[in-house]
């Protein structure tokens, strides 16, 4: 899509009165809490926002950027926040601790986290067991760069507390902890990854940008980023959770149809990390693992209790229900409206 098409489509928008879309709204004005907004595992969210998809459909939304996911969650429970976005397997956790949270539009098809390490500080590195009593960088502890290390170490027997976990954020504090040091490995997400692979100060050890390898880490299909909510946000305000939904599967469905000069024209010019070269690679990784339609795969919520319950025996032994942490309905309506 040109960029005259899609200003000319947004100054069309804005001819429109607006209180004929926020009619049947109930919460117009609302939050949402992401960790990393610059990372391309919530690319869907920027380009919602930043093409004005939101506004089309009434919503007039405040966006809270946080260094992690865990983060970000933590304002939605707090109620500074009505909707997060963040990891699928948050809805999971959440439901285990008595907190029902619910998904209602995917964006990410699988969970774009990479896990790499230090070749300065690791010269001999060999394998996920040498990181025992290692530094690893995660964007916050407990978000889902945290979870994917644990899962990471579990598979070679290690438990979260055998290495020390230290949280970098998802910009260029991560990266120069990486080029510092300060950290012997890293989980986290592009360009961030790119960036520091390009320069050689990571090396990759899993890589989960490549939606078959995620399939082959986790033993499933694995749903990466994703807007999810209280469940009484979505009983209250079903209009409004569609609204956001509408928008977001506006942004997949223009993700997978543009190229990387379309990308660099609508992102923040701070999220290219002085490097729009690195940033357009990162694109190029990230693009097959967004996903299409924003609806999420049958199996990812099984996917994501077993990945969570390898390294939580208590969670393990829980009885969930799975089909409660997440709802294709809205996003199967607004595919019908965005063909």
């Amino acid at each position: 899509m040109k960029r005259r098409d899609l200003i000319a489509g947004g100054l069309a928008a804005a001819t429109l009165p607006t209180f004929t879309f926020a009619q049947g709204l109930e919460k117009p004005k609302a939050t949402i809490a992401v960790g990393g907004k610059n990372l391309f595992y919530y690319l869907p969210l920027t380009i919602a926002e930043q093409l004005g998809y939101f506004k089309d459909e009434g919503l007039d939304l405040t966006i809270v950027d946080f260094a992690g996911g865990s983060r970000a969650l933590a304002a939605v429970v707090g109620g500074s926040a009505d909707v997060v976005s963040g990891a699928f397997e948050h809805t999971v956790n959440m439901q285990f601790k008595g907190q029902p949270m619910r998904a209602f539009v995917l964006q990410g098809a699988a969970p774009q986290i990479v896990l790499g390490y230090n070749p300065k500080t690791m010269p001999n590195f060999k394998g996920v067991a040498d990181l025992k009593g290692k530094k690893i960088g995660v964007t916050a502890p407990g978000s889902s760069t945290n979870v994917m290390a644990n899962f990471a170490l579990a598979k070679v027997g290690l438990k979260p507390g055998d290495v020390s976990f230290v949280g970098v954020g998802a910009s260029s504090g991560a990266v120069a902890a990486m080029r510092a040091g300060q950290i012997d490995a890293m989980s986290n997400l592009d360009p961030v990854i790119t960036l520091l692979q390009r320069s050689g100060d990571l090396k990759i050890i899993s890589d989960t940008r490549i939606v078959s390898e995620a399939e082959k880490v986790f033993g499933g299909p694995m749903p990466g980023g994703c807007l999810y909510c209280p469940q009484s946000f979505i009983d209250k305000n079903p209009n409004t959770v569609q609204a956001m939904t509408n928008a977001m599967v506006r942004a997949n469905k223009w993700i997978q149809k543009a190229g990387p000069g379309d990308i660099i024209k609508v992102v923040p010019e701070s999220y290219l990390l002085g490097d729009r070269s690195i940033y357009i690679d990162g694109f190029l990784a990230a693009q097959k693992a967004l996903s299409p339609d924003g609806t999420f795969p049958v199996r990812g919520a099984d996917t994501a209790f077993k990945a969570l319950a390898s390294v939580d025996a208590e969670l393990a032994k829980a009885k969930l229900d799975l089909a409660a942490v997440y709802t294709n309905a809205f996003a199967q309506k607004a595919n019908q409206k965005f063909r």
